[in-house]
């Protein structure tokens, strides 16, 4: 079953805005090599809002091929309609992706009975276990514990992503769900302390430029070892400042872009990471250890 460190994987562009999979094969090896324990592709942090369909299912289809049963894949899946989600979620089931990742519906704001009822359907339709995903930040709908209660006894959601950075909506989770049931940060600040009281790992948006460094904290914090582990978060802390400046993938992007490893296109309505915001996100790298490639 999955645990520690699930990165939250960029989807690298060319110059003419089409996938770089030439980028992508790099990336995954990079992790690979590094010991991420996951990857989540087409995600958030992937951009899903702006792939198109095909864009998405081939992006979903060529990680699997390239990871080729390295390390697990879970395909990011989830929209605002219900509908689109299963039909998604179907149409990469074939790829070899080991699970879903599926975020509340966002936009249409819907009651808690209606988040209940999106997953459920989801679920009897889907072939593959699912994550459930809460970000409230983006979503502005926020699933609730007793929510998340109603849906860990599916016997096809095994698991939730919560990044409200709130630790005590963690134990808030744990007091109405079995100990089966896997629960991973989706705020890079606090994983520590989420990890720490029984969360199972994250899905990293930081594990992107330093994977080895996350996922060494994460399996530091789950063996209780809390002296080295504060002391590789604490390295860590700048980094995670430095990729939220502004909204992400904006800064992880460039980051990736100053390591040598892709080019920093972004599509649009996101922007070019902020001149002002280099030199910060430099210092910031150097100090979680993160060797720079190139120059600006």
């Amino acid at each position: 079953m999955f645990s520690g460190s699930l990165v939250a994987l960029v989807t690298p562009f060319t110059d003419d805005n089409s996938v770089d999979y030439v980028s992508l094969n790099r990336l995954i090896e990079f992790h690979i090599d590094k010991g991420s324990d996951g990857l989540v592709i087409a995600g958030t942090t992937g951009e899903s809002a702006t792939l198109a369909r095909s864009e998405h299912v081939e992006l979903v289809s060529r990680a699997v091929e390239i990871a080729d049963g390295r390390l697990p894949i879970i395909a990011g899946t989830g929209s605002n309609s219900t509908a689109q989600t299963v039909d998604l979620s179907a149409a990469v089931e074939d790829s070899g992706i080991d699970a879903y990742l599926i975020v509340v519906p966002y936009y249409n704001k819907p009651e808690q009975e209606g988040i209940y009822r999106h997953f459920s359907v989801i679920a009897d339709a889907a072939t593959k276990p699912i994550m459930l995903y809460n970000v409230p930040g983006r979503t502005v709908a926020d699933m609730l514990p007793e929510t998340v209660a109603r849906l860990a006894e599916h016997g096809n959601i095994f698991g939730i992503k919560e990044a409200t950075g709130d630790i005590d909506r963690l134990q808030a989770i744990q007091d109405c769900v079995s100990s089966e049931f896997r629960l991973f940060s989706g705020d890079d600040f606090s994983l520590r302390p989420f990890i720490e009281r029984g969360g199972h790992g994250v899905v990293t948006v930081s594990g992107n430029v330093a994977p080895k460094q996350v996922a060494t904290l994460c399996a530091l914090a789950a063996k209780g070892n809390s002296d080295e582990a504060k002391f590789l978060d604490d390295s860590l802390q700048a980094l995670n400042t430095a990729l939220f400046v502004e909204s992400n993938p904006i800064a992880v992007k460039w980051a990736l872009s100053a390591m040598g490893l892709m080019e920093s296109h972004i599509r649009l309505p996101l922007t070019a990471y902020s001149a002002q915001h280099h030199e910060n996100m430099r210092a910031a790298l150097i100090e979680a250890g993160v060797a720079l490639e190139t120059s600006e």
